[in-house]
């Protein structure tokens, strides 16, 4: 997991950020991105693709990475926005903001899967970096813990919906809800099936 990482220090680059994003599926909630510098001298074990981890895993190492990093930066992008960018520019977006606000400035950028054209610092994009690089590991973590917090807090908001089981994502029991419930403000009105109901709700109420 730190093969990446290792050839990179080996080439003088002090500051390896990595960087993910969790979040593109969901029909409601924000797009989360993190990105984080490890210390290269201290080793954080088990570090994996934050969906290869249990909960209770994930949750442990959040904590390892929030302590021992030596910066990271978490990002949200709302559903407005994302409907109104789309989801990959709300995702590329959240991830830019992130690396950019690192202090640090990180002197090379490792990503999962994402061109990061923009940036003024060398990148590696990486397919699967989540469970190929520690640091873009750290940062799927952190980010897919962040993101699960939030959607438990906007289930207390709204209990109907059952968002602290499916954080979101179209299960069975969300697309219930939403039939049953209406379409919310967290909701991504860009996404089917909540695209066809807000236009049903809007028709009715006309």
């Amino acid at each position: 997991m730190y093969s990446y990482e290792n050839e990179l220090l080996k080439n003088g680059y002090l500051y390896i950020a990595g960087c993910d994003e969790v979040g593109r599926g969901p029909l409601a909630g924000p797009v989360v991105a993190a990105a984080v510098i490890l210390d290269p001298n201290v080793l954080i074990e088990g570090l994996n693709d934050s969906k290869k981890l249990s909960e209770k895993k994930r949750i442990t190492l959040d904590i390892e990475i929030r302590e021992k990093a030596l910066a990271f930066k978490i990002i949200y992008i709302y559903p407005k926005e994302i409907d109104d960018i789309n989801i990959y520019q709300a995702s590329k977006k959240a991830m830019i903001m992130a690396i950019k606000e690192l202090n640090p400035k990180p002197s090379f950028v490792l990503s999962d899967a994402m061109p990061l054209v923009e940036l003024d610092i060398p990148y590696e994009s990486i397919i699967k970096g989540d469970s190929k690089s520690a640091t873009i590991a750290a940062a799927s973590i952190i980010a897919k813990v962040e993101r699960d917090n939030y959607m438990v807090k906007l289930s207390k908001k709204y209990p109907e919906y059952g968002f602290e089981k499916h954080k979101g994502y179209p299960t069975k029991q969300h697309i219930e809800a939403l039939n049953k419930y209406g379409v919310l403000d967290i909701h991504r009105k860009s996404y089917r099936p909540v695209a066809d109901k807000f236009n049903e709700q809007s028709h009715f109420d006309m």
